[in-house]
């Protein structure tokens, strides 16, 4: 293993260390800041669906591209937990019968089999809103302005023109007998893809970058979220349920169009490395500084789950 890849791994970890150590804060704190009692039934549910799981990649993407503009990872890791808490969200409601109907998730049950449907709904609602509470805080960053930025960066991924409004394409996609190449590409950007841009751009938000740094970070973000959508699919086909901590097959039982089932899993392992390709190429005005972002993307590639 490469000096490179090592480091990586190790970061990886600890930046995910840090976030659970932080997450667990924010849950204990939510309970008891402000006078009225918290249901024990609710916390319990959010802390089964955001705790003890996960790779960490979408706040490991926050850190590490504000750490180009010099902002170290406990000055980030609010901002990190914040989008973490969407992520996390967005997977309980996800699962839910109505949409994916799952009943694994992270090698657990999914938090609608653990606890109940209802109780799952609220989990997903006060993780959300407990994002947004944790971006307001002057603890997130000193700067009003950047964390209003950070706000509306985090809604406009999340919502209607990001991750909520590719959720609802994706379910009108199983009703469909066909769909394009242009379609999934946008269902895909909008699902999986908008979580991952917003990692990458808040970081640069974070450490006051300019607009064209910005740019360069949306636009790493763009294509390691394609990269990993892909790689998904591939999983999908390739891997089992044991490997990847929920169920396989899924699209091919659901007959949901991806890039792997229109152009095949060899043609969709190269355009996979073609992507890497393309996020190195991306990153090159930041030099060396970037090395641990390249070996994210390159992570995002050769991950098994």
């Amino acid at each position: 293993m490469s000096q490179l890849k090592l480091e990586f791994k190790t970061l990886l970890k600890s930046h995910a260390e840090l976030v659970e150590k932080t997450l667990i804060e924010l849950l204990d704190e939510a309970c008891l800041d402000y006078e009225i009692e918290r249901p024990a039934r609710l916390m319990q549910a959010m802390r089964h669906s955001s705790l003890d799981g996960g790779k960490r990649l979408r706040p490991f993407l926050v850190m590490e591209s504000a750490k180009l503009f010099d902002v170290k990872p406990d000055q980030s890791v609010l901002a990190a937990c914040a989008l973490e808490c969407i992520h996390c969200y967005s997977l309980v409601h996800d699962d839910l019968p109505a949409m994916d109907d799952d009943d694994l998730r992270r090698g657990k049950p999914t938090t609608h089999k653990a606890y109940d449907e209802a109780t799952a709904i609220l989990a997903g609602d006060a993780l959300l809103t407990l994002a947004f509470d944790i971006l307001s805080r002057e603890a997130t960053h000193t700067s009003a302005t950047t964390r209003i930025e950070l706000v509306k960066l985090f809604a406009q991924n999340s919502g209607l023109g990001g991750m909520v409004g590719g959720q609802m394409l994706d379910l009108e996609a199983e009703k469909k007998t066909s769909i394009s190449k242009e379609d999934i590409l946008t269902l895909q950007a909008m699902k999986t893809g908008a979580l991952i841009r917003c990692a990458c751009h808040a970081g640069a938000v974070l450490g006051n970058a300019s607009k064209e740094e910005q740019q360069t970070l949306f636009d790493f973000g763009d294509i390691i979220g394609q990269a990993f959508q892909l790689v998904d699919d591939i999983l999908d086909v390739t891997s089992d349920a044991q490997t990847m901590g929920k169920k396989t097959s899924k699209d091919a039982d659901k007959g949901k169009g991806t890039l792997v089932s229109l152009y095949g899993l060899e043609a969709s392992q190269a355009r996979a490395e073609e992507l890497l390709e393309m996020a190195i190429e991306t990153l090159v005005p930041f030099g060396k500084k970037a090395d641990i972002l390249i070996e994210a993307a390159r992570f995002t590639i050769e991950r098994k789950n």
